[in-house]
């Protein structure tokens, strides 16, 4: 088993005991996904399988590769004016 970092600064992810939030969020929401069908052991283990997949796609890339994609695609809620336009695309003639 590998050893488990926990977070000493403020800007580490959010934490509940060993996972981290993005890690959780699937198996919860297929655990609650399962409850309305009446399949809560299916449901939470569909949310195992894809967290499985997320830690593995996660742990080859970068920190906050998973964030900047789902915002460069424009799925990030945002009203910032900050932020450059994700559909604007400069092409190069």
């Amino acid at each position: 088993m590998e050893p488990v970092e926990i977070p000493t600064r403020c800007d580490d992810p959010v934490h509940f005991l060993i996972w981290s939030a993005d890690e959780l969020l699937p198996i919860l929401i297929g655990l609650v996904f399962g409850m309305a069908v009446g399949q809560a052991m299916i449901g939470m283990v569909i949310g195992m399988v894809i967290t499985n997949f997320y830690k593995k796609y996660a742990d080859s890339h970068p920190t906050g590769y998973i964030v900047h994609a789902v915002y460069w695609f424009g799925l990030l809620p945002s009203r910032a004016k900050l932020f450059i336009n994700p559909f604007i695309r400069n092409l190069l003639p």
